[in-house]
């Protein structure tokens, strides 16, 4: 009988233990495969829309101040699928970001400014980019007056700062912007 219930113990534990190899197995699952989204009238975040400045930016008139609104446009047309999205001359907003003006020992000054939005049609689109210059320091020039004439280098300075009107500048769609083609009107 002690055989018996060995046996028995024996069958049970491995039958016990093949349904649970069983349940264990790996069974073949369907898997997903993600895609772009179908629609295809999307012009995407991250597009490079070059731009032009409205006005010119100095710092020679000591005018500029952080903060201060400028204006730009897009440069040329920009289109997706044959179909114009942002047309050439749209008007964008930038703002100035940091302002330095030349100064004594040869300090040179720097504009710093960074792109805003654009007005498209009856919508505000949120834009990224900026830009910058900085005029020649007068470093050589002060170095070469102190050697001579210490007091002169406190009246060298630097250049100004200068983004010229038209002057061109990088900026990238921050939000998607989706569209529909429109046919042309009939005359």
């Amino acid at each position: 009988m002690k055989t018996l219930t060995r046996l028995s113990s024996v069958v049970l534990a491995a039958a016990i233990s093949q349904a649970a190899f069983a349940q264990s197995a790996v069974v073949p699952q369907a898997t997903a495969i993600i895609e772009p989204a179908k629609q295809e009238n999307v012009l995407r975040a991250g597009t490079e829309i070059p731009l032009i400045t409205r006005e010119e930016l100095t710092t020679k008139k000591k005018m500029l101040r952080v903060g201060q609104r400028i204006q730009m446009e897009v440069a040329s047309s920009i289109t997706s699928n044959g179909v114009v999205v942002i047309p050439g001359g749209t008007p964008v907003i930038g703002e100035i970001t940091e302002v330095r003006n030349k100064g004594m020992w040869g300090k040179s000054g720097y504009i710093g400014a960074r792109v805003v939005s654009m007005h498209l049609g009856d919508r505000t689109v949120r834009m990224s980019g900026s830009f910058d210059d900085k005029g020649v320091t007068g470093t050589a020039g002060v170095v070469a007056a102190v050697a001579f004439v210490p007091v002169v280098g406190f009246f060298t300075t630097g250049t100004s700062a200068m983004i010229p009107m038209g002057g061109a500048v990088k900026a990238f769609l921050d939000e998607d912007i989706a569209f529909r083609a429109q046919a042309p009107a009939q005359p």
